[in-house]
């Protein structure tokens, strides 16, 4: 297969952590020719839409670990998948690619995931849609409502709904002295909609990454234990990762949400679990597939490529989607 990479810059790469490396150096494994694009090559005119993508070789080496051919201005509909790996931040620059990507839907590409379904799926105000799984939160960016919602649950995380990797998270007690100036910081005096949640004491235990690839759970989930004197879990803020099975918690949620995100088209999902609740439904460009790998033997990159291949075969419906 042709497997088209729209990625952040290649030199950025840590390799040794990597999501989107892990899942090249499964696919060069099996055979596949691998290509890589940035946002910003991505284009439409002439009714087509076309990536400036560039033919890569994956070297082994820790350093110089990929060989790029000259780029070429080629239809994204000549490559058997399109994967979209760029990570956050959500802006309209990415709204505009996912505008380009769904054009090619209708052309013939295969995306994934599916870009209507990349913007449909806020990754904090996913939880709305499966309310029963989440802990009690707000989304406002009202003052007056964040008050009213800490005086009821007194230990509360407050954060933007853009957000990733931990930044402007806050949590805030209901002594804090600093309520004001934090809930003007994050709503940036009232001009952005946050979420507000009910503190969730089981963080100390981690914040579990729970993968779904094609909807079916991966066996094992990423405990980001938060470091000491942090809320924060996420290991971009210098939490501890550490790969565990799933709970039957975990798996009940997993079961529950996975065929919904299958049919919309959502290859991979990495669901947010904190203690029995879901927190977050993270669907751009989820990671731990090195992690979980590394501390268990069990081949994430290769559960996504059998779920690619699948795909790939299967037929194609309207705009995209598999036919039924």
């Amino acid at each position: 297969m042709k497997l088209a990479f729209i990625v952040d810059p290649l030199d950025d790469f840590k390799i040794y952590k990597d999501t989107t490396y892990a899942i090249m150096r499964e696919a060069a494994a099996r055979g596949h020719e691998l290509y890589s694009m940035q946002q910003e090559d991505l284009l439409w005119r002439g009714g087509a839409v076309f990536g400036i993508a560039s033919r890569l070789h994956l070297t082994g080496d820790k350093k110089a670990w990929y060989r790029s051919e000259a780029a070429a201005e080629t239809p994204l509909t000549q490559f058997d998948a399109v994967l979209m790996r760029k990570d956050p931040p959500f802006d309209m620059e990415y709204v505009y690619s996912t505008y380009l990507l769904e054009l090619a839907e209708v052309q013939g590409a295969r995306v994934f995931n599916r870009p209507r379904a990349i913007r449909d799926y806020n990754e904090k105000m996913a939880i709305a849609r499966f309310a029963e799984f989440a802990a009690p939160s707000l989304v406002t960016r009202k003052d007056s409502l964040i008050r009213e919602f800490l005086a009821q649950h007194r230990d509360i995380i407050l954060k933007p709904l853009d957000g990733m990797g931990g930044i402007s998270v806050f949590r805030v007690h209901e002594a804090d002295h600093n309520v004001n100036v934090i809930i003007e910081t994050v709503t940036h005096y009232g001009r952005r909609t946050i979420m507000a949640q009910r503190f969730i004491p089981e963080i100390r235990d981690g914040d579990k990454r729970v993968l779904l690839i094609g909807g079916e759970p991966v066996p094992y989930c990423l405990a980001r234990v938060p470091k000491k004197g942090e809320t924060r879990g996420n290991l971009a803020v210098g939490g501890t990762g550490t790969a565990r099975e799933l709970t039957p918690r975990d798996r009940e949620i997993a079961a529950a949400l996975g065929p919904t995100f299958a049919k919309e088209g959502l290859l991979l999902v990495g669901l947010d679990v904190i203690g029995d609740y879901l927190t977050e439904v993270n669907v751009t460009s989820p990671t731990c597939f090195q992690e979980i790998t590394e501390q268990t033997g069990f081949n994430v990159a290769g559960m996504m490529l059998d779920k690619i291949e699948a795909e790939t075969k299967a037929p194609q419906g309207r705009a995209g989607t598999k036919a039924p």
